[in-house]
């Protein structure tokens, strides 16, 4: 285990973009890939890097959360591995809220500034990427630096949404401009590799990710009323300190808003996708079950992922990630959609009892026809309904759905009566 580093993985705010996803849970909670959590992809990551020791900072709808990571991350007693929550907490020296990235970090910092350990790596709990964190650790100490960030090149239209930075011939930042205006880009190139340049990426973005000497960060933060690293600390950290650029060049995105969260999603479904779950160095890591194997009857299956301990006797399903203990019904057609599954088994008697009061039961009944949607877990689908997203619809919300750009979005345990039409 490496302890010279010390993880510290920010929880969001309130996620409000990726509403309702985000009603009951925290951002880093929400089920990705039919099996996993958002915060599963940080940790992975750090774990595959040999650096074991997290914290986990948030503060909005933390119970799922906490469940997660603690039914989880077990280390055996004799290591000194941990995965921990740090909540939002009132202090005799503090009354509020975290309001920025870098006043969670100061708010949390007196729970980590003992542990042994040089270096301080902060990561996003909302962003799909596989990185080796000690190539990007050894460019740090190579290079002498205070600061590292992690970036990503993009192109022109990407960088207006992204912190860019400006570098010099080794690499360091000299400057960094937030979500700048097209006409001032190009100022704001800087030195990229030749397969970068092909694609047209001459732009360097702010990951979110950052390195910091343990001394500086504690410099930094204490006794000061900075609130955000990419708007303030990062910043004023140029002008006094050396700040390196770690150039990324693989698959990484920011899972901010409905569009985004499922457009990686179901690109897991392509031949090749561009998140590697099967990679057997970078494994994603997840809560172990003890679930049976998924039950398939009669389906035509197209680019699917089906997650364990679903039963499905649906007619056809293509392009679509279906989540753990999934029930489909017979004759149902699901194309480029998301199902999350449930978080429990329904035996025949719960079954046998909601088909006598005529009402669904969770899961996604017979002869529907859904695409183009997201359903949250432990939602009742009932017989012959039809859900179809698409840019016809515009943005709603409802008691029991939610459309944004053109996507359905299913509410947690929703229940949508038989003959519903979306």
């Amino acid at each position: 285990m490496n302890k010279k580093v010390l993880a510290i993985i920010l929880g969001g705010g309130q996620g409000s973009r990726l509403y309702p996803l985000t009603k009951s849970r925290s951002k880093p909670a929400v089920p990705i890939a039919g099996k996993y959590r958002l915060v599963d992809i940080p940790i992975s990551n750090c774990i595959n890097s040999n650096i074991k020791r997290m914290f986990v900072l948030t503060q909005f709808n933390s119970a799922s959360l906490n469940k997660h990571i603690k039914h989880t991350y077990q280390f055996s007693y004799f290591s000194d591995a941990f995965v921990d929550i740090l909540a939002a907490e009132q202090t005799p020296g503090n009354k509020g809220w975290f309001q920025g990235t870098a006043d969670a970090v100061r708010q949390s910092i007196h729970h980590f500034k003992g542990y042994e350990s040089e270096y301080i790596l902060i990561l996003s709990g909302d962003q799909l990427y596989q990185m080796d964190f000690n190539e990007m650790l050894d460019a740090h100490i190579k290079a002498d630096a205070k600061i590292s960030i992690a970036s990503l090149p993009v192109n022109a239209k990407d960088a207006t949404s992204f912190g860019i930075l400006k570098t010099d011939e080794n690499q360091c930042i000299s400057s960094f401009i937030e979500k700048p205006d097209m006409n001032v880009l190009p100022e704001w190139t800087s030195e990229v590799s030749d397969a970068m340049k092909k694609q047209e990426k001459h732009y360097l973005a702010s990951m979110g990710i950052y390195i910091f000497n343990k001394d500086l960060l504690v410099e930094l933060l204490e006794g000061t009323e900075t609130m955000d690293f990419g708007k303030e600390i990062i910043p004023q950290a140029i002008e006094n300190h050396k700040v390196l650029s770690y150039a990324y060049e693989g698959y990484w995105t920011d899972i901010g808003n409905i569009d985004s969260f499922f457009e990686a999603n179901l690109d897991l479904t392509s031949d090749i996708p561009k998140f590697n779950l099967f990679n057997k160095g970078q494994s994603i890591l997840t809560r172990p079950r003890v679930l049976p194997p998924t039950k398939i009857s009669g389906t035509t299956l197209e680019k699917s992922i089906i997650a364990e301990g679903s039963i499905v006797h649906g007619s056809r399903i293509a392009n679509s990630v279906i989540g753990i203990r999934s029930r489909i019904g017979r004759g149902t057609v699901i194309e480029n959609s998301y199902i999350m599954g449930s978080n429990q088994f329904l035996d025949l008697e719960e079954i046998d009892e909601a088909r006598r009061k005529g009402i669904p039961h969770v899961g996604i009944g017979d002869r529907c026809f859904i695409t183009n949607c997201i359903i949250d877990k432990n939602a009742k689908i009932g017989d012959d309904v039809r859900i179809t997203g698409g840019k016809h619809l515009e943005d709603t919300e409802t008691d029991t759905y939610v459309v944004r750009d053109g996507i359905v979005v299913i509410k947690n345990g929703a229940l949508i009566p038989s003959g519903t039409s979306i």
